[in-house]
């Protein structure tokens, strides 16, 4: 049986008399309700957790590059695209120093080993010392023709090292700065580099798909790295073990290389990725080593057996890692603006830390290890508490 409400609308059209008509008026098309606006005010706007306990918002363009001083917990340097470097501290949120004097984006940031000096290096070709106790620039330091892509020092001195892209590679003694060696025979952008621990030699790798092996006193090139079964595209990371017996590096061709220093020789290929490697490095106790990469992985190997232990599946490409001290925690930064937090024993991801809006450029770990401080092309620094994963 239909309701009486069915009935009335199954009644017909409903005719109005004059007589019906309370009040007439006109409505202008500007004041009907416009149907986007109603379906956007359905949707609640729902903001996502900010994971960080402190937000450095100091610079106006996109973060390059991070490092944290290795002797002062709440010491960080941060460098962009508005040519731009600046100190400030974890936790004081009113203070910041500029590193003034680059003339385009600052591209590498490094402290020495001792923490007392910081090196800044440029698209401009630039690298300027900074002395950290008095907070002035110390010297400069010239001679690349081109952008500097990375700065290392040396493990025991204040002795600096940056590559270019102008296939160059440079040394100078920051204490007097002075240039002592200037590395050529790549042929393309330096992209990556470092000496080993032990001081002895300087590992550096290039678009041109090689590896060079140096000598830092002489500056002789005593192995050079190349063709089949090596990398068959530019490298564009690279990492050295602890012992100073092996440089594992990645190409933009997806593949991973474990190479011997001392004889030049690929020991073993680490093959599983199927896009551009972003990032590789030891595990600080364990034969194990992390690659991550565009295919949205990162991958734990086995060493010993050169096998993955396991794959760490993420949303978008992996653009940065570090492994948390000697502990079994390594972090990621990825192209989707979130940082996370894997134990390599299990491969699971025990946290995720959100807060940035872009991709993660680059992860540095505080020296108390209790931080970890993070940068994006969102124009942003940001610190998230890791203590607990020593």
């Amino acid at each position: 049986m239909n309701s009486p409400a069915h009935d009335e609308d199954d009644a017909g059209e409903v005719f109005l008399d004059e007589s019906d008509i309370i009040h007439e008026f006109t409505v202008d098309d500007d004041d009907l309700p416009d149907a986007d606006d109603d379906a956007a005010s359905d949707i609640e706007t729902v903001e996502e957790e900010d994971d960080a306990m402190h937000i450095f918002t100091g610079h106006t363009g996109e973060l390059y590059t991070v490092a944290c001083s290795p002797t002062d917990a709440t010491l960080v340097a941060t460098g962009g695209g508005d040519d731009k470097g600046f100190l400030w501290r974890i936790g004081q949120g009113d203070w910041a120093s500029e590193l003034q004097g680059h003339k385009d984006s600052v591209s590498s940031l490094a402290f020495s080993t001792d923490g007392r000096l910081l090196a800044s290096g440029g698209l401009d070709g630039l690298i300027q010392i900074w002395d950290i106790p008095s907070g002035n620039l110390r010297c400069p330091l010239e001679g690349p023709g081109r952008a500097i892509e990375w700065i290392r020092w040396h493990p025991r001195g204040h002795l600096v090292l940056a590559g270019s892209e102008d296939s160059t590679v440079w040394l100078w003694n920051a204490d007097r700065a002075v240039y002592l060696n200037m590395f050529s025979g790549h042929g393309g952008s330096v992209t990556c580099g470092d000496f080993t621990p032990d001081g002895k030699t300087i590992c550096t790798g290039s678009d041109d798909a090689t590896l060079r092996i140096w000598n830092p006193k002489s500056g002789e090139n005593i192995h050079v790295v190349r063709g089949h079964p090596y990398h068959s595209e530019g490298l564009t990371c690279l990492a050295i073990s602890s012992d100073s017996s092996l440089a594992l590096t990645g190409s933009k061709d997806g593949s991973t290389h474990v190479v011997n220093i001392s004889t030049g020789r690929v020991v073993t290929s680490l093959v599983s990725h199927t896009d551009s490697i972003e990032c590789v490095g030891f595990a600080p106790s364990s034969p194990w080593a992390a690659t991550g990469g565009m295919d949205q992985k990162l991958i734990i190997w086995d060493l010993q057996h050169s096998s993955p232990r396991s794959t760490c599946n993420h949303e978008e490409g992996v653009t940065c890692m570090t492994w948390l001290g000697a502990s079994r925690y390594i972090a990621t930064g990825c192209a989707d603006g979130r940082v996370r937090v894997w134990d390599s024993l299990s491969g699971g991801c025990v946290r995720t830390l959100s807060g940035h809006s872009d991709v993660i450029q680059s992860l540095s770990v505080s020296a108390n290890r209790d931080f970890l401080v993070s940068i994006s092309i969102d124009n942003t620094a940001r610190v998230f508490e890791i203590g607990e994963f020593q």
